[in-house]
């Protein structure tokens, strides 16, 4: 095991930088979690099928743009 000591001031301050969401990109995110909710009570309502539910699900994905939407299946 190798233990690395980071003596320089930047470098620590690089590490904890924090990123901070637009205004627009959380508006994205929370529009996309609010139709993800939606979306799977009319799945649990009968209201979709599976297969609908994840076709619309694609296409939020695409519109919405959510930050995880390049791990999400």
């Amino acid at each position: 095991m190798q233990i690395t000591k980071i003596t320089d001031k930047q470098d620590s301050q690089a590490i904890l930088k924090k990123t901070y969401l637009s205004t627009e990109e959380l508006q994205r995110e929370f529009d996309y979690y609010r139709a993800e909710k939606l979306l799977h009570q009319m799945l649990e309502k009968g209201f979709i099928t599976k297969v609908e539910f994840n076709k619309i699900m694609l296409l939020n994905r695409e519109t919405f743009s959510p930050m995880l939407a390049q791990i999400m299946p």
